[in-house]
């Protein structure tokens, strides 16, 4: 099973942007599909963003679309979310995840999940 760690979560104000790193390592661990997901204060946690490991298509949450971008560095083990504009609705603990291919988004078929990176974003 692969480890994954999240950095870059912190306070901010609204309007400024923000870059969450996730570091995966373990068996595998370029072979798989990693994604964010955003767990606001008493909500569930819900998909923001993912990329897939090969073809590296990205796919975003229509809510966030167009104020972040998913990335992946070339060796495939640092997986980036830049947020653009943050809001106060942003608010969260943001876990990075882990699924085999084909699964990206549902979080019914992550295999590993980060331990989260707290974002609060203040009005």
């Amino acid at each position: 099973q692969v480890e994954l760690v999240e950095s870059g979560g912190r306070l901010v104000q609204a309007g400024e942007s923000l870059r969450l790193a996730c570091a995966i390592n373990g068996p595998g661990a370029t072979n798989y599909n990693v994604a964010w997901f955003r767990q606001p204060p008493g909500s569930e946690r819900g998909f923001v963003a993912g990329i897939r490991s090969l073809a590296r298509s990205t796919h975003y949450d229509d809510s966030m679309r167009g104020r972040c971008t998913i990335s992946r560095d070339n060796d495939l083990t640092t997986i980036y979310l830049q947020i653009r504009d943050l809001k106060p609705e942003d608010t969260g603990v943001y876990y990075c995840s882990a699924s085999p291919a084909p699964f990206l988004m549902a979080a019914q078929r992550v295999e590993s999940w980060g331990q989260g990176t707290r974002v609060t974003v203040l009005s």
